[in-house]
């Protein structure tokens, strides 16, 4: 015998006032008269008080008692037999995408995990079953103590897709739900680096081989207008064909009358990656496929058309010629923007106008020129600058302009920037030659770079798996991820970066309901195709765990509810029955005759 919760015995201290009150009486003895005349003159001293008395209703009583001991049981939660023995079991599995890798036999390392937990659970004769799978963010895929077959039906449907990660957060969490003194099982595909940092309460179960592979490390796609242009990177892992077909079908999109499917012999290296350019038109979905080896999921890719939003750009009124003219130029000939009229319906990102007025990008000098031909001072890693040689460069500058400088030559600044991100060109294209240079095009071109961060959605349409999800939010509006996993809010405005997804699949922002964008998360992660360092493994747990102690059986035993129920119907029965001689006539006791 157990309980569950041993503080409900305290419910038996309601005996001690029930067996008081069947010691003490609060009401007269009943004495039987003959006649009704003998109640005109009662003794003016009645019997009253408590009194002290033997039993008169020894059945009630025991009834009462049964009932309050069986409250007190059910309360503590008592167990008997096999009940009373409860052994919880905390399995943790390997949730990386090397678990899905297939050993020469053909079968996956998560399918052997599948057996081994099984039979574990067999063995150890578990009662209560938590499954945790690891990953960047742990997941609970059965419990907390949850009945053996759900856990395994659990573990059957799962599939492991995550990124590479450190199994010990979750291994920490395993240890939480399991409980002070308890064994918690890992199964992975991978054997410890250092068998001694394992927690101690930890049996470490590695089931993989290593093996050689071929794999996809990256896959892009870009849309411009009708070309859809996909560049691959393949890679060769440990004792891996040196040559491989790489096969690249374009579904017909919606101006195509038939597909288009190509066949690419790479070469790879030992060491490093091969990259394959392929460009379709008018292409639906495009999947690219290895042939099968080890690990097929990081083979196969198919990636959705991925058109460019264009920034939209609008020239402010004000502008010099010369200003007005090498914007112009630049803006005709860039790929990645569309002309805007400020003011107008369209959603413009960027506005480009002279000094003195609230343009996000201000071009031009005022007050007295100077003219300098370096050096020049440039602020190191600000994304503007990436690129911006400014070697040879005649520049004029006016007046410095308000913000932090990030270009400056002696006391003069070319290029600053303000706490709410206006940046500010101070040149005088009249007198400079800048636009002449290199420089003038990559500076803008990174100005629309940034522009486009700014804007809501997915800055980058393709993500490959363990990658941060960057999103860009506006205020005021309520945003959510949709995608595999389900749905979750996103908080923040602006430039907000989300934790790597938990799986591939297709990820959608949603503003208020409405989806504002879509961006694709790939099975891809060249750390978790890399299957040479993967074997088999058997690590003990270094402290013996007592696993039978404590822990609570699922559910209540019912049976003491029903004597607490029998009990009272019998007490009710009982006490309601008229007692021996109550047919005749009582009163209070007069002195009397009787």
């Amino acid at each position: 015998m157990s309980f569950g919760f041993p503080w409900g015995l305290l419910a038996l201290g309601a005996l001690v006032p029930l067996v008081a009150a069947y010691f003490l009486r609060r009401r007269q003895k009943p004495v039987v008269v003959s006649a009704l005349f003998l109640w005109r003159r009662p003794s003016p001293r009645a019997e009253a008080g408590p009194r002290w008395e033997r039993f008169t209703r020894e059945a009630s009583l025991l009834l009462e008692v049964l009932a309050v001991v069986a409250a007190a049981l059910f309360l503590a939660d008592v167990r008997w037999g096999d009940a009373a023995r409860v052994r919880h079991l905390v399995l943790v599995v390997d949730g990386s995408l090397s678990m899905s890798a297939r050993g020469p036999d053909g079968v996956t390392v998560l399918e052997q995990v599948r057996r081994e937990a099984a039979a574990r659970v067999e063995s150890e004769e578990a009662t209560q079953v938590t499954l945790l799978a690891s990953g960047g963010t742990p997941r609970m895929l059965a419990g907390p103590e949850a009945e053996p077959s759900r856990a395994l039906a659990a573990l059957e449907s799962f599939q492991a897709q995550g990124a590479d990660h450190d199994p010990m957060p979750t291994l920490i969490w395993a240890q939480e739900l399991a409980g002070a003194g308890r064994r918690v099982a890992f199964f992975t595909d991978v054997p410890p680096v250092n068998a001694a940092l394992v927690p101690a309460s930890v049996r470490w179960t590695a089931l993989g081989a290593a093996r050689g592979n071929v794999a996809l490390v990256s896959a892009q796609r870009r849309d411009e207008g009708p070309t859809a242009t996909v560049t691959l990177r393949v890679a060769r892992f440990g004792e891996a064909p040196e040559e491989v077909d790489v096969r690249v079908r374009a579904l017909p999109g919606a101006g195509a009358k038939a597909g288009t499917e190509r066949v690419e012999r790479v070469q790879l290296p030992e060491e490093g990656t091969a990259t394959v350019r392929l460009t379709f038109q008018e292409a639906g979905d495009v999947e690219v496929s290895l042939p099968d080896d080890a690990l097929p999921e990081d083979g196969q890719v198919r990636l959705p058309p991925a058109p460019m939003r264009p920034i939209a750009v609008a020239l402010a009124q004000g502008l010099g010629a010369p200003e007005q003219t090498a914007l112009e130029r630049f803006l005709a000939v860039s790929p990645e923007v569309a002309r805007g009229v400020e003011g107008s319906a369209m959603d413009v990102v960027l506005v480009l106008g002279p000094p003195g007025t609230d343009a996000r990008v201000t071009v031009g000098a005022g007050g007295s020129p100077r003219t300098f031909v370096g050096p020049f001072f440039s602020e190191k890693g600000h994304p503007l600058l990436d690129d911006v040689q400014l070697a040879g460069v005649r520049w004029t500058a006016g007046d410095n302009p308000p913000g932090k400088p990030l270009v400056s030559a002696g006391d003069a600044v070319l290029v600053s920037e303000e706490a709410d991100g206006r940046v500010h060109v101070n040149v005088d294209l009249s007198r400079s030659n800048v636009q002449r240079v290199s420089a003038w095009p990559v500076l803008l071109s990174n100005l629309v770079r940034e522009a486009r961060r700014t804007r809501e959605g997915f800055p980058r349409r393709q993500l490959m798996l363990g990658e941060p999800l960057p999103v860009v939010t506006l205020a005021g509006a309520r945003y959510a991820l949709v995608g595999p996993g389900g749905s979750r809010p996103v908080f923040g405005a602006g430039e907000v970066t989300l934790s790597p997804p938990t799986g591939p699949g297709a990820y959608s922002l949603e503003r208020d309901g409405d989806v504002v964008d879509t961006a694709q998360v790939l099975a891809l992660d060249a750390r978790e195709s890399d299957l040479r360092e993967r074997g088999r493994a058997e690590v003990p747990a270094r402290e013996a765990g007592d696993d039978d102690a404590g822990g609570n059986a699922p559910g209540r035993a019912r049976w003491p509810l029903v004597l607490l129920l029998a009990a009272l119907v019998a007490d009710f029965y009982l006490t309601r029955r008229e007692p021996p001689g109550a047919s005749g006539a009582s009163a209070p006791s007069t002195g009397g005759a009787s």
